[in-house]
């Protein structure tokens, strides 16, 4: 695989109706709000969720493209696995770790496109060296050892090539919550208690979300993010909602990914002033938006500056 040689940064507009798109479990999930301005918040780490689940729905776990942050991994021993096998190919240390991050990145497709903390292990103790210790007047100096060099359990940290902001919505949203009832009961002694409300849902009424994205072609080439992985990310993001129905979240549809291509590594203009080219707008007449149809979305390609390319791929 090609290891992309070109920067890359992306506009993704989703939307939400009926649902909640990302709940925050510190306010009994309701949906995640800007406290001052009322304008409604997805993380990241949710679309990376959505990114990776549908990867490994795709792919199977199949390497090169396995998933490493996934439900029921233990990723310990995953590292330590790793580790062990590059510690038996490499004796220098430094190396055997930059052996053992490159065995990471060449399995799992979301650690080469996002990155991964891999040194949650335990440390042991390495070599020694003599320390000095004065215990007070009077009393002789003792030698006491201690360690000044400890081995960290682990791989480092890899830093990843594609980075995303938190999403937020265009407008400010109304996020609700709404009590949930049954016409059953689970035992007879409740038969009685005419309160049948089990629960709550919560959910914004419609909700228009701008989310930018960035990759970086240096970082691509310590990872091995290739033309390969890029291309799939984006029909990830394309999809990231397609395999992720759930009545809590209602209706989520991507609506717009706008990629701007650059012509070198290190890129030919400044991701804000791209941006800054993808305007939203609500329509006139439009008081509380309920659609996609009530936004107009337009890219000012005449101001599109050298040696950039812009796609709409949605």
């Amino acid at each position: 695989m090609t290891t992309i040689k070109n920067r890359y940064d992306f506009v993704f507009l989703f939307d939400v109706k009926d649902g909640n798109p990302n709940g925050d479990p510190d306010f009994d999930n309701m949906p995640r709000t800007d406290e001052e301005t009322n304008h409604g918040l997805v993380t990241d780490v949710c679309i990376k969720r959505k990114i990776r689940n549908y990867v490994q729905l795709l792919k199977d776990l199949a390497s090169p493209y396995d998933i490493f942050i996934r439900e029921g991994n233990v990723l310990n021993p995953l590292i330590d696995k790793k580790r062990n096998e590059a510690d038996g190919e490499e004796e220098d240390e430094k190396k055997a770790v930059a052996l053992g991050r490159k065995k990471m990145c060449e399995q799992y497709f979301d650690i080469r496109t996002f990155g991964a903390v891999m040194s949650t292990g335990e440390e042991k103790a390495g070599s020694d060296s003599n320390e000095d210790t004065t215990e007070g007047a009077g009393k002789d100096k003792k030698s006491k050892k201690k360690d000044s060099k400890k081995k960290i359990k682990g791989l480092g940290v890899v830093r990843g090539p594609v980075q995303m902001t938190f999403a937020r919505s265009i407008d400010p949203v109304d996020a609700k919550s709404h009590s949930v009832t049954r016409c059953c009961v689970t035992k007879a002694s409740d038969a009685e208690d005419k309160n049948n409300t089990i629960g709550n849902k919560n959910t914004v009424s419609y909700g228009l979300y701008r989310m930018h994205g960035f990759i970086s072609a240096t970082d691509a080439a310590k990872t091995g993010f290739s033309e390969e992985d890029k291309d799939l990310l984006f029909q990830a993001i394309m999809n990231a909602f397609e395999n992720d129905h759930a009545a809590a979240r209602g209706e989520m549809n991507p609506r717009a990914l706008i990629v701007f291509k650059h012509d070198s590594p290190m890129g030919n203009a400044r991701a804000g002033q791209l941006f800054d080219l993808v305007k939203v707008e609500k329509k006139e007449n439009v008081e509380f938006p309920r659609s996609f149809s009530d936004y107009t979305v337009t890219i000012d390609k005449a101001g599109l500056p050298a040696n950039v390319e812009v796609e709409e791929l949605i």
